[in-house]
């Protein structure tokens, strides 16, 4: 059993390239991050920039060899796992002093964690034999972060071998997880995110990797991310029968995160987190009593009682009070703190103009945007190199990106391979359909504007660490685009990794909008808003009574979330009076929507 760190936040995985390397800047201080496997090409590159700090020379695998992204993915995961291990040896030797990184290690840590109470019992020791003896426990207590990988179940793209045949277990998400699964990480986790992809999920019944020892300790923990109750119940019932269990679920807001957003019907992060705290037994033996009869005809064992499953939460935390209100009123067991991250540049890897543009964003400046080929609401930040870019190319009468990774190439409405509905090649298709179709102007214009609005994330998501390192990713393409929560616009402060982590514990508040709302606020705010533009894309004199209904329901999801607030514990939400009074601007707000589309 390796010992755990005292840490209750993690950061969680950011576009492609920004946590790409995060465990080798964090782990070592106990600090858990969540990399993305899904680009070879990004790991191939990283794997060339950190081979020397092992001393060894950096050999590229080919993407001519058989099953090359896998092994890249396997190697870089052993290289980090690899650095780390380093990196945690020359911590334990390291002296007690001001400045080192041992001392770091232990200041960072929460006030309530047990190794911080025996850290300042050490420090105000008179004896010193005593001193020396308690310096060596802390030794042995030191705990690396978990280098934790996610995969976007949505990119599944199939692969083809040189004579057009699809290769066996070679789809992009599969040959990632084989790619996880051979690495020797251990005391880590895959994060499973964007909903249930059942032959991905199935592909790992093949493996022993999540298989429990007789005391139900597993080498490789499974996490799947989720916006509701019922998702978590029906992914963790699928991976039961295949005998895997869920470690833990991580909640996320629908629409107050980063990256691609999944709205829920109009439920909101509060009720959502509610439904959990009073259901977790029920969905832990719901789910036990399926997954203990796969282990049984699996492995032989007899598990009689379920483990916990752990609970997490992220998406626009924003302050001490709210992740010290989630752990306690919840029972999360950690936090995922991300944008904000976005501006330690000991934590993340951001190049110096996307940092820049970062720092100065507003609330105007991240849209919830169409940008995605995935068909999936993103959030953006506005004003990046790659946005720029696009615009020059429409400009110029070139529309779309060069398709050269091809993880989003998915459609098959003009080939019979499927393509990228960013790419060059579906725009200039899909627009010479468009002048076909004799529409009205402006419905030309929105379907116009809603294919130009596609934008290459494979490349723009990955070059930050390519300008960041001076290394090169995809020949003459350099652009960027970068996607923050809306929570960005309350950080302004490019800060250190100590600074950011005083943050969350409350020692320090480096929050730069004093107006901001609270996170439960925020989001719903943001759901009204999307609400507005989908009502607003509406024709009243088509709204059938199914369509009618959904809307109905989404405002009276809202509504309920509202109820649910006012009545939450009077201790619970700092400044209440202002809260208060925003839940009935919101509430005064859904009633006009009511009355407007006449959704009485």
């Amino acid at each position: 059993m390796f010992p755990k760190s005292e840490h209750i936040f993690h950061i969680p995985v950011m576009g492609l390239a920004y946590t790409v390397d995060s465990p080798i800047k964090v782990a070592r201080f106990g600090i858990s991050s969540v990399v993305s496997i899904i680009e070879d090409r990004l790991i191939e590159m990283m794997r060339k920039h950190y081979y020397p700090m092992i001393d060894k020379p950096f050999e590229p695998i080919s993407h001519h060899e058989p099953d090359y992204r896998a092994k890249r993915i396997t190697d870089y995961l052993n290289l980090m796992n690899t650095i780390v291990q380093e990196q945690m040896q020359k911590l334990k030797s390291e002296a007690f002093e001001r400045g080192s990184e041992i001392v770091k290690y232990f200041e960072m840590l929460p006030l309530e964690s047990r190794l911080k109470k025996m850290y300042h019992e050490m420090l105000h020791c008179a004896d010193e034999v005593e001193k020396i003896a308690k310096q060596a426990y802390l030794r042995t207590q030191l705990a690396a972060g978990s280098i934790d990988v996610n995969i976007l179940t949505k990119t599944d793209r199939e692969n083809r071998d040189q004579d057009g045949n699809i290769i066996p277990d070679g789809s992009d998400a599969v040959a990632a997880l084989r790619g996880y699964i051979k690495s020797n990480l251990t005391n880590s986790a895959i994060v499973f995110s964007a909903g249930m992809n059942p032959r991905l999920y199935s592909y790992m019944e093949n493996f022993d990797a999540f298989d429990p020892d007789e005391n139900f300790e597993v080498k490789k923990r499974v996490i799947v991310k989720v916006s509701d109750y019922r998702s978590a119940l029906i992914q963790g019932k699928f991976l039961a029968k295949k005998g895997i269990w869920v470690s833990e679920f991580r909640i996320e807001s629908g629409l107050n995160c980063g990256g691609h957003a999944f709205a829920t019907d109009g439920y909101l992060l509060g009720p959502i987190l509610e439904e959990f705290k009073n259901k977790r037994k029920e969905l832990a033996t719901m789910i036990f009593d399926i997954y203990k009869i796969a282990i049984n005809k699996k492995l032989g064992f007899d598990f009689t009682e379920a483990p916990e499953i752990e609970l997490s939460v992220q998406g626009g935390i924003g302050t001490h009070e709210e992740d010290t209100f989630l752990h306690r009123y919840y029972d999360v067991s950690s936090t995922g703190w991300g944008t904000p991250f976005l501006l330690v540049p000991e934590a993340t890897t951001v190049d110096e103009d996307t940092l820049k543009l970062l720092s100065e964003a507003t609330d105007e400046d991240v849209i919830l945007s169409n940008y995605s080929p995935l068909g999936v609401r993103f959030h953006y930040l506005k004003g990046t190199s790659a946005d720029i870019e696009k615009q020059r190319r429409i400009a110029e009468g070139k529309p779309g990106s060069p398709c050269t990774e091809k993880h989003l190439g998915f459609n098959t409405e003009f080939t019979t391979e499927p393509i990228c509905t960013a790419s060059n090649k579906y725009q200039k298709l899909k627009l010479e359909q468009l002048q076909t179709l004799n529409l009205p102007e402006s419905e030309f214009e929105l379907q116009k504007t809603n294919i130009l609005a596609k934008e290459c994330l494979c490349v723009g998501l990955s070059n930050s660490a390519s300008l960041y390192y001076d290394l090169p990713f995809v020949k003459n393409l350099k652009s960027v685009n970068v996607c923050p929560g809306p929570n960005i616009a309350n950080f302004s402060e490019v800060v250190s990794l100590q600074t950011m982590v005083d943050h969350i514990y409350g020692r320090t508040d480096i929050m730069t909008n004093p107006k901001r709302s609270h996170v439960f606020i925020a989001e719903m705010r943001i759901y009204l808003n999307y609400l507005k533009e989908q009502l607003n894309l509406l024709n009243q004199d088509t709204l059938d009574s199914k369509r009618k209904s959904y809307y109905q329901s989404f405002i009276q999801n809202m509504n309920d979330a509202i109820i649910y607030y006012q009545n939450l514990p009077s201790d619970s939400i700092a400044n209440r009076t202002v809260f208060n009074d925003e839940l009935v601007v919101a509430k005064n707000e859904l009633n006009t929507l009511l009355t407007t589309y006449s959704l009485n």
